[in-house]
């Protein structure tokens, strides 16, 4: 799983408001409101978008990720060219300017790390770039559920501080967004939602359009995320922020104000069903979030954030913040390939079905510590989680939709799993860009 965090405060109220279409729209907070969607199109390979709740939801052909991507036309077009593996660390990370470490000088409370992503929308509703953000706040039903709302303030973006986990429709605010009037929006997205967008992108008939993307790795059903939460703790319902970090931990904090950090190798990833993660995250060749203008994560920072300017507007938006963010160049330790290799094992076992290798318990407390100290760390450590992904993509494609490889796996994964001994069969080889 990718990095997750509710508020760290409890939700705000919500009421009740008259939406355009006669419905009821849900008041957040002053200036966030969630429209009502249609309810979603039935769909095989589908992380509910939200394309398939549009006016159109035939739309879903032509923009969804799962079908037949073609990333180095889509990286053209919106970044100028297509990711250059003779570059460092293009066929990894997409095509982009400039890498940096960063951290806000004064992070905000409840945020996810410092606060980067938020306090980007905040400063483009602040400079009247533009008119709305579609983002996520919190359920009021759940504190961990994601629900799509349209931010028209920019203290409203308070609202939506921290990330969830939970399929979320965020694209089915594009047409609410437009209906109210808003010609400039920002969207804050995942690599699925993102890709939709740009493949829509033309259409749509915005005057501009800022995209704020943010790493995906696993998600999963937010029922399915509280029974991960259950096996973490004997009062789940206490957690209130969690994250997946760098330093092969995962921290827990809680409502009294206790934090806690969890080994990975401690973690109960043996008790989830098999089922847990969907066949599309398992299948999902896009972690670092290639299609958006800035990509704001974690995997490289070494403990800050991470942030990819992949265009002329990513410098834009990451100018919003001269004066309140400190940069800094990535760092890079350590060797990815055993640890590669050995996800490559167990995944195969996964893939088919079987149980994986555990480690032997007295080994886990040496392992682990050993991890963040001689294991890939910063620039290395993203490395590694990209290759482990896109090794995840080939072996369960192959097992459970074989007749998707040749369409739904782009050639630079093929590169990316070479080293570990994959390599496209007869059948399985990228089918050349439509058109």
């Amino acid at each position: 799983m990718g990095g997750a965090a509710p508020l760290a405060s409890p939700p705000m109220p919500h009421d009740l408001v008259a939406a355009p279409d006669g419905g009821a729209d849900l008041h957040v907070a002053d200036g966030v409101r969630a429209p009502v969607l249609r309810d979603a199109a039935p769909r095989g390979l589908c992380t509910d978008c939200g394309v398939s709740r549009m006016e159109d939801p035939k739309a879903c052909g032509r923009a969804c990720q799962f079908i037949r991507p073609d990333y180095p036309g889509m990286e053209a077009r919106v970044h100028g060219r297509a990711r250059d593996p003779a570059r460092p660390d293009e066929l990894h990370f997409g095509p982009f300017r400039r890498m940096v470490r960063a951290r806000l000088a004064a992070p905000r409370p409840g945020a996810q790390w410092t606060g980067i992503t938020t306090r980007l929308a905040e400063r483009l509703l602040e400079a009247g770039a533009v008119d709305a953000v579609l983002t996520m706040a919190a359920d009021p039903s759940d504190r961990w559920k994601p629900m799509p709302v349209l931010v028209t303030k920019p203290e409203g973006m308070a609202a939506c501080r921290g990330m969830r986990m939970g399929y979320a429709p965020l694209l089915a605010l594009l047409e609410p967004a437009r209906a109210a009037g808003h010609r400039r929006i920002a969207v804050i997205g995942i690599p699925c939602q993102v890709h939709a967008l740009r493949a829509l992108e033309a259409e749509l008939g915005f005057e501009r359009i800022y995209v704020i993307g943010t790493p995906c790795s696993d998600n999963t059903t937010t029922g399915n995320f509280h029974a991960f939460l259950d096996l973490l703790d004997e009062r789940p319902e206490t957690i209130t922020y969690l994250e997946f970090r760098a330093d092969y931990h995962v921290e827990l904090r809680f409502a009294d104000g206790r934090s806690r950090e969890i080994p990975f190798l401690q973690l109960p990833i043996s008790k989830l069903p098999a089922d847990f993660f969907p066949l599309t995250c398992r299948t999902c060749v896009d972690y670092t979030n290639v299609l958006a203008d800035i990509t704001v994560g974690y995997m490289g920072g070494e403990g800050a954030q991470w942030l990819l300017v992949r265009n002329a507007r990513g410098e834009e938006l990451l100018s919003l913040l001269e004066g309140e963010v400190e940069l800094s160049s990535p760092g890079s330790a350590g060797k990815r390939a055993g640890a590669v290799k050995g996800f490559l094992a167990n995944t195969v076992r996964a893939a088919g079905g079987l149980p994986l290798r555990r480690m032997p318990g007295f080994l886990k407390p040496l392992v682990g510590w050993l991890m963040p100290r001689i294991g890939p760390r910063g620039l290395e450590f993203a490395r590694a989680r990209v290759e482990m992904k896109a090794v995840e993509t080939v072996l369960f494609l192959r097992r459970h939709a074989p007749r998707r490889m040749r369409a739904m796996v782009p050639a630079h994964v093929w590169a990316l799993v070479a080293p570990y001994g994959l390599a496209p069969g007869p059948t399985e080889r990228p089918r050349p860009p439509p058109g």
